[in-house]
Formats: C-alpha cells, structure tokens, sequence
C-alpha cells in the first residue's frame, strides 16, 4: 500500500480539493484507501474519547463508523440516482464509497479531543469539516451541477443513516 499515496489524498481531500474527489472516483483501486481513511477517522474519534468509552468505545466506534460509511454511501447512491438524478447524473457504489471515504479525511482531528476540554471543540470542528467535504463528495460522485442539490441529498439522506461519528 501506497502510504505517501494515501497522505498525499487525505491532506487534499481535508483541504476540499474537488480534483482529489474526481480522482477518487474514477480510481477503482482507491477502495482500499478510502476504507483506511474511515478507519483511521473512527481511531482518531475513538482515541479522541477514549476517557468516556475506553477501549471497548474505540472499538464500537471504530466499527459503527465503518457500517455507517457503507450504508450512507449505498442510501446515497440509491437517493441521488434515482429520486433527485440531473440529466448527466451516473454513478455506482463504488464511486460513492470512495468519495464519501475521503470527505472522513477532516475527522482525524477528532485525535485532539483527548486532550482535557477539546473533545467538544475538535468534534464540532470536525463534524462541519467533513459534513462540508461530503457535500463535495456526493456532488462529484453523482456528477451534479448543482451544490444544492448534493446538500438536499445529504440532508435526506443524513436523516437515514446509521448513527456512529465516523461519518
């Protein structure tokens, strides 16, 4: 595995780099990748709160995190082709799962919520962060035009999804 890669990614897709989204999703074998950066948000966030869960909370977390990503990115995919498509509007899962894998680039932060008293800050920092880079996310995965129509999109999706503070 590429790490330098995967850095090179995660730092491009904190910074909303709407290339890196068209990168992702027309690169199949950034799968992987995407995954790892679920992974390492959810540790982050597990870490982050590791005084109120432990180790068992990094775990669940880590974990409700990855079935998130999984469900929001096929309800995504399923709400923005078929009920709220534009003309040029054509995608697949596995675009979906990139892309939103990469918009979790921003809750590495969540790291600092163990130290006392950041917790709620980097969090709050972190969810707007990523809430942000999914928007972008979505809007190039399912090639809309329209910002506003990928932020109705993860507004009605976000009422569905499972919950968990990965994405």
């Amino acid at each position: 595995m590429d790490f330098a890669l995967l850095w090179a990614r995660m730092l491009r897709a904190a910074r909303l780099d709407v290339q890196l989204y068209e990168e992702v999703e027309a690169d199949r074998d950034a799968l992987g990748h995407a995954g790892l950066v679920v992974i390492l948000s959810s540790l982050a966030a597990g870490i982050g709160g590791f005084s109120e869960g432990g180790s068992a909370g990094l775990l669940v977390i880590t974990l409700a995190a990855l079935i998130s990503w999984g469900i929001w990115a096929y309800l995504t995919f399923f709400i923005g082709t078929r009920l709220f498509p534009e003309p040029q509007t054509k995608s697949d899962p596995g675009e979906l799962l990139r892309t939103i894998g990469f918009a979790s680039s921003p809750g590495v932060i969540r790291i600092f919520g163990i130290i006392p008293g950041l917790a709620a800050i980097a969090n709050l920092v972190a969810g707007i962060w990523m809430l942000v880079a999914m928007v972008i996310a979505v809007r190039q995965a399912l090639d809309y035009k329209s910002t506003w129509r990928a932020v109705g999109v993860c507004l009605v999706d976000g009422d569905r999804r499972a919950p968990g503070p990965g994405l």
